[in-house]
């Protein structure tokens, strides 16, 4: 298992713990042919990629039959490693450049993740209902928000309402400030000591 993943989550079956040992040698190979991480980022894969998206399990454990939205998942991030913690519910991961999703896809055959569906889609185009829609620094707020807001369920299953968890960086000010007497934002850094987080945050924003 990952040093970096088992000191901040220590109670994973021996099947995650595979499945996230497999990513490394995955994502470097496809890597070489399509490319979805930068290249001087893939020796960084578990500490910028796989953690970053594991930061959003931090501020919510999804309940069993809970259904999420990867939005803009370029070549799976977060929706593949919340798959693979959370394998009692269903996501579905969306980006509109196919080849990413190819990767993705990939990704998932060759570990054997379930409950994990990668589709070439533009969130304009999906029409599904989800309890909460996750994305990694796709645009800005506001304009998430606009797209998004149509796929979020009203049927409550989890301890937090739905909405949007989105993973960002750097100063937010002005894209929480339209939302900014219900938004929630969660410093990584309180989860995670490694000195990348510091300034990256979880921002949730409920229905």
């Amino acid at each position: 298992m990952h040093p970096l993943i088992s000191k901040y989550f220590t109670d994973l079956t021996p099947q995650q713990c595979q499945q996230i040992d497999a990513l490394d040698a995955l994502y470097r190979d496809w890597n070489e042919k399509i490319n979805v991480i930068s290249r001087k980022d893939i020796d960084n894969l578990y500490e910028h990629h796989v953690l970053h998206s594991m930061a959003i399990a931090k501020v919510i454990r999804f309940r069993p039959g809970s259904q999420i939205l990867d939005f803009g998942t370029g070549g799976g991030f977060p929706g593949i490693p919340l798959a693979i913690l959370f394998p009692d519910c269903q996501f579905k991961l969306i980006d509109g450049t196919g080849k990413k999703i190819r990767v993705a896809q990939e990704v998932c055959n060759a570990i054997g993740l379930k409950n994990c569906q990668p589709t070439h889609l533009r969130g304009e185009d999906e029409k599904g209902l989800y309890d909460f829609v996750v994305s990694r620094a796709v645009m800005p707020l506001p304009d998430l928000v606009k797209i998004v807001q149509k796929n979020i369920s009203k049927r409550q299953q989890n301890a937090l309402p739905n909405g949007i968890l989105c993973l960002k960086g750097g100063d937010l000010q002005s894209e929480t400030q339209p939302f900014k007497k219900i938004v929630q934002t969660t410093e990584i850094s309180s989860f995670f000591s490694e000195e990348w987080f510091r300034e990256k945050y979880v921002i949730y924003l409920p229905r």
